[in-house]
């Protein structure tokens, strides 16, 4: 299957609003609240170790019901063609999120062999992680730029943490990417004014504990987006 190119001014959320990508929605209730806030993504985690775990026939049950127009995001890490083949069968998705170790031809391979879209996650700490970019850009339909976890973390994202959001500023993409790792309701506005992102990603930032979402903090995210205007950099 071909890489999708995508010209400069089809960039989601290019020259308009900043979409956001709300992930790790467990329950109906967090799925009418994410739609109500205009959010652009549902991310819905199939990772035993997170708190925001979803089995397959629970991510079915909520992206069905999911509102025409939410884009549906499985987020696997490392996962096996056997789990991508059960969760595909099951789950109505529009992108596969990929947030392990996968290498880029690991990459192309889930592309072709589902037909859907993929992001990458790139962990992020200083600018020598930006240097396989490239690479991952070049079989990907997205990138998600994250905070790399600590050493031995269990989870490879939803920390909590962020990097310098410096380290992005004047880079030029060939891909629609997404910023993530430790936004909040607070500091989102600045992190694109910094990085001139047009797509943001968060889980932890809007929950009122691991696992649950907030209501009022999804929708105090997307607030803040609105006021974000075009990037200055």
């Amino acid at each position: 299957m071909p890489v999708r190119f995508v010209a400069p001014g089809q960039l989601p959320g290019q020259g308009g609003a900043v979409r956001a990508k709300i992930c790790g929605l467990r329950s109906a209730g967090d799925v009418a609240a994410v739609a109500e806030a205009g959010a652009a993504y549902a991310g819905f985690v199939f990772f035993p170790k997170s708190p925001r775990n979803l089995s397959i026939d629970e991510a079915a049950a909520l992206a069905i019901e999911a509102p025409v127009g939410l884009a549906k995001v499985a987020l696997v890490v490392d996962a096996s063609d056997d789990l991508l083949d059960a969760i595909t069968a099951h789950v109505p998705l529009d992108m596969i999120q990929l947030h392990g170790a996968e290498s880029p031809g690991r990459v192309a391979d889930v592309r072709a062999r589902y037909g859907l879209p993929v992001m990458k996650a790139i962990g992020i700490a200083e600018a020598s992680d930006l240097e396989g970019l490239a690479q991952y850009e070049a079989v990907a339909d997205q990138i998600l730029v994250d905070a790399k976890p600590p050493k031995n973390a269990d989870l490879p994202g939803g920390n909590g943490l962020a990097f310098d959001w410096r380290l992005l500023q004047g880079r030029q993409w060939r891909r629609p990417w997404m910023l993530a790792g430790g936004l909040t309701p607070k500091n989102v506005a600045e992190a694109v004014r910094l990085t001139g992102a047009r797509q943001v990603d968060v889980s932890s930032g809007v929950e009122a504990s691991p696992g649950c979402k907030d209501p009022a903090l999804i929708a105090a995210f997307t607030a803040a987006l609105a006021h974000t205007g075009a990037p200055k950099l």
